[in-house]
């Protein structure tokens, strides 16, 4: 297992990136959030907001504006402790 195997989490890169940021600046214009993981067994994603550039948000991708942001983390590093917990618990 390699650092980016964080089941359910994957990173996102090249052409699911661009998917996932295009789909999320057109679904919610008034935030600038640029995603960087998200979760395969739901809509969950891993943005910054570019108006705050250190907390991430976890963002459920296709809810109704206003009720997208599910979580919130103080930092990439808090977002990573949950995702490893939540690796725990989704091979168990």
């Amino acid at each position: 297992m390699g650092f980016s195997d964080l089941e359910p989490w994957y990173f996102l890169d090249g052409e699911e990136l661009n998917h996932a940021l295009t789909g999320l600046r057109q679904r919610y214009p008034d935030r600038t959030l640029t995603p960087f993981a998200r979760r395969q067994d739901n809509d969950d994603t891993a943005c910054w907001d570019g108006r705050d550039n250190k907390t991430v948000y976890i963002i459920h991708d296709f809810a109704s504006v206003g009720y997208e942001e599910r979580e919130t983390y103080d930092g990439f590093y808090s977002w990573l402790r949950a995702a490893i917990e939540d690796l725990i618990e989704f091979d168990s």
